[in-house]
């Protein structure tokens, strides 16, 4: 996700999960949570420039238009669609392919994280659910649908995925961040440090990983500590800015909630 130049630069790649597990420590009362849970995949991978996923559209829209059915052209347009925001348009070419790929996996799985980015939660669910089969259970896709559960607000069953998960990619820093959030959002930030300690030490390791660590330490009160360890990361006066803005969210409930309200799914690695 890119931050913005005029505004301090945020502690996760999401300014979703700023809002939401900080509403969470201010004491906050939300009736559903739209806070995701930081760099999972519910998205295409940020490796590319922007000028590159454009000239993606330019190659395989064109390409699209000529074919829809060519099955790795829609899937290659479709995600470089998602990389630039454009997730309506992505997320109608994904539904086609679904339609006419009722069973292909991947299909599933590239449209049930458009669906999650749109906010289709339940469908996503769903959808994700058939992107995979319990006797080949694929360990990304059972993140996606455990961030997809943190949307909803089940952080517990949220929580079993990413476990099942682990299982099969032991110490992966993905799902380990996923869940170290997840343990935030249902306001237990000592087992959510813990994990995301755990999450920091894999190498390599995304240096949102790191950041979101900084968030759950300055969500406890330890921002000199928080700053540290952005500071791994960052440049000293960003990752300052970020201290100070996660000070000035938590003593503004309101402004947090109103933030809340508002934000969308941010782009990670899958």
């Amino acid at each position: 996700m890119r931050t913005s130049r005029s505004r301090p630069a945020r502690l996760l790649a999401s300014a979703a999960l700023i809002a939401g597990i900080a509403a969470l420590a201010a004491g906050c009362q939300t009736t559903q949570s739209t806070a995701t849970t930081g760099t999972l995949g519910l998205a295409p991978p940020d490796d590319q420039s922007d000028a590159s996923w454009r000239r993606d559209i330019a190659v395989y829209g064109a390409q699209y238009r000529t074919d829809p059915s060519k099955l790795d052209v829609a899937l290659r347009y479709a995600q470089a669609l998602r990389a630039t925001g454009q997730s309506a348009q992505a997320l109608a070419v994904l539904q086609r392919a679904s339609i006419k790929n009722p069973y292909n996996k991947a299909v599933l799985g590239e449209y049930g994280r458009a669906l999650a980015e749109n906010g289709d939660y339940q469908q996503a669910f769903d959808v994700l659910n058939r992107a995979h089969t319990p006797d080949q259970p694929d360990w990304r896709i059972l993140s996606a649908q455990g961030a997809v559960l943190d949307q909803m607000g089940h952080h517990a069953e949220a929580q079993r995925y990413y476990l099942t998960a682990l299982k099969i990619v032991p110490n992966e820093p993905s799902i380990l961040s996923n869940l170290g959030l997840s343990y935030a959002l249902s306001h237990d930030l000592p087992d959510a440090e813990k994990v995301l300690r755990q999450a920091a030490a894999q190498h390599p390791v995304d240096p949102r990983v790191r950041q979101n660590l900084a968030l759950i330490v300055g969500l406890q009160g330890r921002f000199a500590e928080a700053e540290t360890i952005a500071r791994a990361d960052l440049p000293a006066d960003q990752a300052a800015a970020n201290v100070a803005y996660l000070r000035q969210m938590l003593a503004r409930p309101d402004a947090l909630r109103k933030q809340n309200a508002s934000v969308r799914l941010p782009r990670g690695s899958s």
